[in-house]
């Protein structure tokens, strides 16, 4: 199955029709979205951009559930880079070019992440499932991984949602930071952590811990709504 590929570099021009199996990673790792959109009134979905902590810059997203796979990857340790529409996917099949743009480009400690957001009821639409079949079939070819990610556990989306409002680093003092980060977490409550450095004032205490949460230095339980018995872990 010939594949060739369009990138829209960062400069805004186009490279088209690249060889698949040739296209250097560093050329996708700095590509601008290939496809662009417009908010407009009555519109049927949901775009915006996301600031990632991971990118350190805005992610763009066309619906509630793309937004939704974002926060999951800029929470993720492993995700190191997020490109967004990263390329424009042909493939010669059964005598016709077929066109795919998928949803994201994660870089992970694992290799390249190819992912497509689609809602679990869409599926098994014909044209959906051979779109995302010959997309699968091209990206392993080179090594690559490929998920197609629907709707997830709806109590761990609403943690790591409000989890990323403690993402930014540079709103957390660093010494306070260190301070918790020294403190043995291993096992400790929630609530319990929100009480450490009693010279300190507690809402920004309780910030700190909440960012440790976001940043992977210790873990708790997402899969129920967080609480003040949830049971912090030191990262592995």
């Amino acid at each position: 199955m010939p594949v060739r590929l369009s990138v829209r570099r960062s400069d805004e021009s186009t490279a088209e029709d690249l060889e698949w199996q040739s296209v250097p990673l560093g050329l996708l790792r700095e590509a601008r979205p290939w496809r662009t959109f417009r908010w407009y009134k009555g519109q049927q979905h949901y775009s915006g951009t996301y600031w990632s902590a991971t990118v350190g810059d805005h992610v763009i997203y066309e619906s509630r559930l793309e937004l939704g796979r974002l926060l999951f990857a800029d929470f993720a340790p492993e995700v190191r880079h997020i490109v967004a529409q990263p390329f424009l996917l042909k493939a010669d099949i059964d005598g016709k070019v077929r066109k795919h743009i998928p949803d994201y480009l994660l870089l992970t400690d694992a290799g390249p992440l190819v992912v497509d957001v689609k809602p679990r009821h869409r599926l098994e639409k014909p044209e959906v499932a051979f779109t995302f079949s010959w997309t699968r079939e091209a990206v392993t070819s080179r090594g690559w991984r490929y998920e197609v990610w629907s709707e997830p556990d709806p109590a761990v989306l609403e943690n790591i949602r409000f989890l990323a409002g403690y993402r930014r680093d540079w709103l957390f003092a660093p010494d306070m930071v260190g301070a918790l980060m020294a403190e043995d977490l291993d096992g400790m409550l929630l609530g319990n952590a929100f009480r450490l450095l009693p010279d300190c004032p507690r809402p920004l205490v309780k910030s700190a811990v909440l960012h440790l949460l976001w940043s992977g230095h210790v873990t708790t339980a997402l899969d129920r709504p967080l609480s003040a018995g949830h049971v912090l872990r030191r990262a592995a």
